[in-house]
C-alpha cells in the first residue's frame, strides 16, 4: 500500500507547547521540602533527609534557569505573536 504523504488539510500547523516553566521548578522544590519535613517528623533515615535537602538546593539554580527561560519565552512570543500579552 502506498499512502500519499502530502498534507492536504487547510488547517494551520499545530505549534508545540511552550508552557511557563517556573511553576514546575517551584513545584519540584516544594515537593522536596515537604518530603524532607515528613522524613524529619517521622524520624526517617538521615540519608533521606540529606537527599531531600540536596534536591531542594539543586532546585535553586534550576529555578534561576527557568526564570531566564520564561523571560526569553515571553520575548519570543511577543516577537512572533504581537497580540499576545502577559498580564
Amino acid at each position: 500500500m502506498c499512502y500519499n504523504r502530502r498534507v492536504t488539510s487547510p488547517k494551520p500547523p499545530i505549534e508545540p507547547l511552550d508552557p511557563p516553566m517556573v511553576p514546575f521548578a517551584l513545584g519540584g522544590m516544594a515537593a522536596f521540602a515537604v518530603a524532607a519535613l515528613i522524613i524529619w517528623l517521622a524520624g526517617g533515615p538521615s540519608m533521606w533527609l540529606w537527599v531531600c535537602l540536596a534536591g531542594f538546593l539543586l532546585g535553586i539554580p534550576g529555578l534561576l534557569v527557568m526564570l531566564r527561560h520564561d523571560a526569553n519565552r515571553r520575548r519570543r512570543r511577543a516577537l512572533t505573536h504581537p497580540e499576545f500579552r502577559v498580564t
